[in-house]
Parts: C-alpha cells; structure tokens; sequence
C-alpha cells in the first residue's frame, strides 16, 4: 500500500488530497501547523503536527515516521500579503509568502528524503501555479508569482539531483480552485483538483521528473 505524506492538510485542497488517498486505498499522513487543526483532518487518516518553516520541527516529525513514505506532496502554502504589488510592497509578508511556498517545499523535501529513500517507488510532488510562469507578466500579487516562480526552480533543481537515485519530482498547478484562495469565482471545485493532483502523483514516473504539469496532466510552459 503506497503511503503518501501531504503538508498543509487541514482545508482546502491539502484536506480533499488526504480524504482522496484514503479513498483509494493508499496510507496518508499528514502535516497540519497547530494542534488546534487536527480536529480538521479527516477521519482516517493519521496526522502531525508542525510549521513548515520550523527546521527543528520538521526534522522531528520526519526522525519519528518509521515506515517508508512513497509520495510526498509539498502542499502547504500561502497567497501572501494584501499589499504585494511591485510599487507598494509589504516586504515582511514577502519573506513570509517565500518562506512558505519557496524554502519550505525544500527543507520539508530535504527532512524527508531518508523516508523516500526506502521507498521502492519514491516521489516528489510540490503544489505550484501556473502564476508563476515567467511568460505570464500579469504583475499581481507579484509576491505569490515571484515564490511560485522560484519553487518551480528549486523544484527543477531537485529533480535534477535525485534522479541518480531514482526519485521522480514533478511541479503541479492545481487549476483555479474554489477555496478560500481561490475564491468562489474560480473555475474548478477542490474535488476535482485533488483527483487531478492525485492522478498525476500516481502517475509520475521517473522519466516525467522535472516537469511541470496542470492538474488534468498537459504540460504548462515555464
């Protein structure tokens, strides 16, 4: 039975991820930020309890799981702050919005490595957006563009240095989903994405690593 870890897992598409896996029969563990959260997960599915901006925290939690896990789904994130345009920028939740969607995909990927190790078939998944892309110049919330646009690079990067070992890594833009991100007006409902995601993370295969893909699995340009 595969075992997937996803962060972030309290609402919103984490949440739908983790309740979908556990459907289709894989193990799932979860990351939520506060114990105040854990009542948010859903039943059956096994959960922890950490910031992913925490090293401490996050390598704790990674040294206490004592089985494989074969799917990691870098899923937690943030939009970031009101203020995020280029000329009237709040600079603080700028480093906030990188710390989350940026460092932390990395240093949650790194904590758990030694667990995707001793998995047969190991995986990387990391909740991207097609905002991010370099050829998109739309300027808005240019702090959330800037932290997708650096992920989809460390992302690459990564892929590139696990392929060796046979650890397939993949960036996935969930579509536009209606969440308290997204909003009501978006296109897709959370079900649907999560199924899409899923999808792609069962599919991935070692020659996909480094890709960058939409939820329905066509390839979006970086």
């Amino acid at each position: 039975m595969a075992h997937f870890f996803i962060t972030g897992a309290a609402r919103g598409i984490g949440r739908a991820l983790a309740s979908q896996a556990l459907q289709r029969g894989r193990a799932v563990t979860v990351s939520v930020r506060a114990a105040s959260d854990l009542s948010k997960v859903p039943d059956g599915v096994e959960a922890v309890v950490f910031d992913v901006r925490d090293d401490a925290a996050v390598a704790t939690v990674a040294a206490g799981i004592d089985r494989p896990v074969d799917v990691l789904v870098n899923n937690a994130g943030v939009i970031g702050p009101a203020r995020q345009s280029t000329l009237d920028m709040d600079f603080d939740g700028f480093a906030e919005t990188l710390a989350i969607n940026t460092l932390a995909p990395l240093r949650v990927s790194q904590a758990f490595l030694p667990l995707l190790r001793r998995s047969d078939r190991p995986r990387i998944v990391t909740i991207s957006s097609a905002m991010g892309r370099l050829s998109y110049q739309k300027s808005d919330r240019i702090a959330y563009r800037a932290s997708k646009a650096a992920v989809n690079k460390v992302m690459q990067g990564l892929a590139t240095d696990l392929r060796s070992e046979g650890i397939a890594v993949q960036c996935v833009h969930p579509g536009w989903v209606r969440t308290d991100m997204g909003g009501p007006q978006a296109d897709i409902d959370v079900a649907e994405s999560a199924g899409g995601i899923l999808d792609r993370a069962e599919a991935l295969e070692l020659v996909d690593t480094g890709s960058f893909v939409n939820y329905d699995g066509s390839t979006i340009d970086w």
